[in-house]
């Protein structure tokens, strides 16, 4: 699913952007990272420009891609620029069909560039292969913003806004540490199901994972990757649990994948320990909400931040700045900060989940 290694020592917003970007921005910058308003098949809930930013401005047509809608949070990305670039009387939104495929989507960019479009915003199916259509739009004079799978090069991009996929691992550990030091656990067997192995985005999460259990002086115990998918989730979780007959906690990475997950678990007849999700799913939310499952808690990755992808590509497109900062231009890069959701405060998040 989704996203590239956080940018470190990036913005770690939370408020300051919630007057430049609006409603659908602010929500997910202090809020959450939780996802898309109401579901994956349905339009987001657009963000209302506060500030010196509500004004129209000069007509821009800013052009999007991104992957196929075949992943609940992918789906929630395309909704939420959609609807965010309707809130705008100064935008003309133009999309070309989302794709998996590397070759397609480069081509459905350069059409984009050919269009001469005001300004671009990408999230590339692989960072380091759309680079050079990141840097040749970059050239041509279209400010290009980068959503979450960042370039191999700064020269690809205007602005990059994305997740923090390290922290989605800490908020975790976080959550995982301090209940069990509550409940007084002595050596806790702590499971984790990731996602696919070899994307750094999935190593991050690990990582940060890995770090604030250590800070309990706890570690991780049984690992599965899965390929974030239902399908993949419940037949790793499946193999974890005949592996570790006894668990304390358990991360899973991604609320889609945990669908299979919670599957698995519940044909095995497994409840002795209690679970986090990852992306903060609507779904996931009803269960943490209803108590009646071992998941208990989810930390947040928020599609939402494709709404604040168009509203920082209007802003740049038209030369301006972010209403609520001194500085006269949009930052070079944002990473949004991912909260986590509990029985305690699903009610705040709920309406921003994402559909799985």
């Amino acid at each position: 699913m989704p996203d590239p290694l956080a940018v470190p020592g990036v913005l770690r917003r939370r408020g300051f952007l919630a007057g430049a970007l609006g409603v659908g921005a602010g929500a997910a910058l202090t809020a959450c990272t939780s996802n898309e308003a109401p579901s994956s098949t349905t339009s987001a809930p657009a963000a209302a420009a506060g500030g010196d930013n509500a004004a129209p401005g000069r007509p821009v047509t800013i052009g999007f891609s991104a992957p196929a809608a075949d992943h609940g949070w992918i789906a929630a990305i395309a909704n939420n620029a959609q609807a965010q670039a309707k809130a705008y009387s100064d935008v003309t939104f133009e999309a070309v069909n989302p794709t998996n495929d590397i070759t397609q989507q480069i081509a459905a960019v350069q059409t984009l560039i050919n269009r001469d479009v005001d300004a671009l915003v990408i999230l590339p199916n692989d960072g380091s292969q759309l680079t050079s259509v990141g840097r040749a739009a970059m050239q041509a004079g279209i400010p290009v913003v980068n959503l979450d799978r960042i370039f191999d090069s700064p020269l690809a991009y205007r602005t990059w806004i994305g997740g923090d996929n390290y922290g989605m691992g800490v908020s975790a550990g976080k959550y995982v540490g301090e209940r069990l030091r509550a409940a007084g656990v002595a050596n806790p067997v702590i499971g984790e199901i990731a996602g696919i192995d070899n994307l750094p985005l999935t190593q991050a999460r690990s990582q940060g994972f890995a770090d604030a259990l250590g800070a309990y002086g706890f570690r991780v115990g049984p690992r599965q990757a899965a390929d974030f998918t239902a399908q993949g989730g419940q037949r790793v979780t499946a193999n974890l649990l005949q592996a570790a007959p006894r668990l304390d906690a358990v991360w899973n990475h991604d609320d889609d994948q945990g669908i299979g997950v919670l599957a698995a678990i519940n044909q095995a007849g497994r409840n002795e320990f209690f679970m986090v999700g990852g992306a903060g799913s609507a779904n996931a939310m009803r269960d943490i909400q209803a108590d009646k499952t071992v998941l208990k808690a989810t930390v947040t990755y928020s599609p939402s931040m494709a709404s604040s992808a168009v509203a920082l590509a209007r802003l740049v497109a038209q030369g301006r700045g972010m209403g609520d900062l001194a500085e006269q231009e949009v930052p070079a890069s944002i990473t949004l900060a991912s909260a986590t959701i509990t029985r305690e405060n699903v009610g705040n998040y709920l309406p921003l989940g994402f559909e799985s």
